[in-house]
C-alpha cells in the first residue's frame, strides 16, 4: 500500500472509531477526546487526499478539520474560564 493509503487508511479508522465510541454511548460528542479524534482524522484524510490531488475531499476533510479544530479551542478555553461562584 502507497503513503496516501496507509494515511487515509489510518485517518478513516480514527474518523470511525470516534463515530462508533460516539454511538455507542462511550464517548461523548463535546469530549476533548472525540473531537481531537476527529481533527487528527479528518487531518491524516485530508493530507491523504492532498497526495492524490483529490481536491473534492481535501474541500471536505478541510472543513471537517477546521470545524473539529475550532471546537477543541472552544472546549480548551471553556475550561480555563474562572467558575463565577468562586471567590477569588
Amino acid at each position: 500500500m502507497q503513503a496516501a493509503g496507509v494515511t487515509a487508511t489510518a485517518g478513516v479508522l480514527l474518523l470511525l472509531l470516534a463515530f462508533a465510541l460516539n454511538v455507542a454511548g462511550r464517548l461523548e460528542r463535546r469530549s476533548l477526546a472525540y473531537q481531537s479524534m476527529n481533527v487528527v482524522g479528518a487531518s491524516l484524510s485530508c493530507y491523504a487526499a492532498v497526495l492524490i490531488a483529490f481536491w473534492p475531499f481535501v474541500v471536505l476533510e478541510g472543513c471537517w478539520t477546521a470545524v473539529a479544530a475550532i471546537a477543541v479551542v472552544v472546549h480548551v478555553l471553556s475550561r480555563r474560564k474562572p467558575d463565577a461562584n468562586q471567590v477569588t
